[in-house]
């Protein structure tokens, strides 16, 4: 049979027990230092009282009267029995210069020399002294009594010290009634100020609060998404090392208001919010992040917890994923379109008509590589020509013309390594994606596209037909979540957001203007890390329209030709 081992006392029990015997240790103290100092100030009372008495009867002229008679006792006696009564003193001792008692509580014990010390006396001066004599020890005090300057006699007044200590004793017993009230009270208010310990601690003992901080610690800094708690005022409460990573944030932050921490004005509203957030996307300054915000609430709002992740590399995979899919849609758009043109030319050889099935196909074909060849002589880099092309599909089957204008100049090779082409295709498939948005059911729906590099800067420009951008949003086109459309289930605001990043992380420029002819031209420079030679713009081409006479999509062109 296994023994129960005992668990360890909680921490509010500890302190409990601790701050129970602190009190108790502290009233007995002070019980004690009473006791002490009652039972001094007692014998000096007493002192005092004996004092007193003793003058009084020393300097009455009855007692002077009384002792120059024959028999001074006869007169004596009686009046020191009542001044003992009057003054509740033990005794009221009255002798001569010799100390030979005149009167004494006990009769048999008159005539008998004092027990005590008279010397100081019988020299003219009282005092007061501690004895034990023949009622048991005493406080005392010795009085001579003078009749012309001269030591006629000695008064004697005193207290037992059995009666001082039955005076402590009474004071000693109020006393230790307060001091176990004192006790109780104490005892009460640390039991309810450790049941709410308790409470708080879950009643866990030191031992497992440091190691619950330890494993908080450890875990904390193991989670690679972001955490950030915040308090009831909106200041960093705790953050861990993935939060200051995805915040961009350094130093000490704890303390600091949200506010303060130089985020994006759409993140920090989102953490200042009362509501909690689920799923929203946020930018910074080069990552795209999701967050969530929980309020802590108990009775009142304590803080929110905030967490955080990067969505950086999905968000761009998302984007190349739409973009298939609306490659993938062109594509079975034309392949329908390719098979009725099939149709047609297989019609007209069965019609007999051979040369106009040959005119037909030819034509076709001619104008889809003409398309092909437009778009690969202006711009050779093969990501970026690659996009344009399917952009163009693209375009083409929401009746949008997609243009590339003829001032249109990148030679393959041409972009530095540190200028990836899926920030390339970021920047301008968003620019299209909106451009083609603005245009689409405008008059004359069309979007033109210029890329080349002068000197040290890669330009991209992308205008369109659309209804242009108000002045008074030129900036705000480029915030998350700003659109003039109806948002979607996913939302919009976005494309524009990630564009500007993707600008700020190469530490280019990103504008938007009004375009000839109506629309909106958003313009981007980048800075080149290494020189370019600027290249003369090639004689104005003429555009080659996407929607003429329904060309394919330049990759099924390739295929055909």
């Amino acid at each position: 049979m296994r023994l129960p081992v005992p668990r360890p006392r909680s921490l509010a029990g500890q302190l409990f027990a601790m701050q129970a015997v602190l009190i108790a240790v502290v009233v007995a103290g002070c019980a004690l230092f009473t006791y002490v100092s009652d039972g001094s100030q007692a014998e000096e009372a007493a002192g005092r009282q004996a004092m007193s008495v003793a003058r009084s009867v020393a300097d009455s002229p009855s007692v002077r009267a009384a002792i120059a008679t024959p028999d001074p006792t006869a007169v004596l006696q009686p009046y020191a029995l009542d001044v003992m009564r009057d003054t509740d003193v033990d005794f009221v001792t009255i002798m001569d210069p010799d100390g030979i008692r005149w009167t004494h509580p006990r009769e048999e014990q008159i005539g008998h020399r004092f027990l005590g010390h008279t010397a100081p006396a019988v020299a003219g001066t009282a005092f007061t002294e501690t004895y034990t004599g023949t009622l048991g020890p005493s406080v005392r005090a010795v009085v001579p009594v003078l009749d012309g300057g001269r030591v006629v006699g000695m008064v004697s007044a005193g207290i037992r010290v059995e009666a001082i200590s039955k005076r402590v004793q009474g004071q000693l017993t109020a006393l230790i009634w307060v001091a176990a009230g004192a006790l109780a009270i104490g005892a009460v208010g640390t039991y309810v100020v450790n049941a709410r310990l308790r409470r708080h601690t879950h009643g866990m003992n030191a031992t497992e609060l440091s190691r619950m901080h330890d494993y908080h610690q450890a875990t904390l800094h193991a989670v690679r998404e972001g955490l950030l708690m915040l308090d009831g005022q909106y200041r960093v409460a705790l953050v861990n090392d993935g939060g200051r990573e995805l915040l961009g944030v350094a130093g000490d932050v704890v303390g600091r208001s949200v506010a303060d921490l130089g985020l994006p004005a759409p993140l920090t509203g989102a953490l200042l919010a009362s509501a909690p957030r689920v799923d929203e996307v946020h930018l910074t300054a080069d990552r795209v992040l999701v967050v969530n915000t929980s309020p802590v609430s108990g009775g009142e709002r304590r803080g929110t917890v905030v967490t955080l992740r990067d969505v950086t590399e999905l968000q761009s995979l998302m984007g190349e994923l739409d973009s298939e899919r609306g490659f993938t849609q062109a594509l079975r758009s034309q392949a329908h379109e390719a098979a009725n043109r099939l149709h047609t030319v297989v019609s007209l050889i069965e019609l007999g008509r051979a040369a106009e099935a040959v005119e037909f196909a030819t034509a076709e074909l001619e104008l889809a590589q003409a398309l092909t060849d437009q778009v690969v002589a202006a711009v050779s880099e093969p990501v970026l020509a690659a996009l344009l092309l399917g952009k163009t599909a693209q375009a083409h089957e929401r009746g949008v013309e997609l243009v590339v204008s003829g001032e249109s100049r990148l030679d393959d090779g041409l972009l530095p390594a540190d200028l990836p082409p899926r920030d390339l295709v970021t920047i301008l498939g968003n620019l299209i994606d909106n451009a083609v948005d603005a245009a689409q059911g405008s008059r004359g729906a069309r979007v033109t596209v210029t890329a080349y590099a002068e000197e040290r800067e890669l330009v991209l420009r992308v205008s369109d037909t659309g209804a242009g951008v108000d002045p008074a949003h030129a900036d705000l086109v480029f915030q998350r979540g700003f659109s003039t459309k109806t948002a979607g289930p996913g939302g919009r605001g976005l494309g524009l957001a990630l564009v500007r990043q993707a600008v700020q992380r190469h530490q280019g420029t990103l504008a938007v203007a009004g375009a000839e002819g109506g629309g909106a031209e958003f313009e981007v420079r980048l800075p080149l890390r290494r020189a370019v030679g600027a290249h003369p713009a090639p004689e104005a081409a003429a555009a080659v329209p996407t929607r003429a006479h329904g060309a394919p999509p330049a990759r099924a062109a390739r295929a055909d030709g």
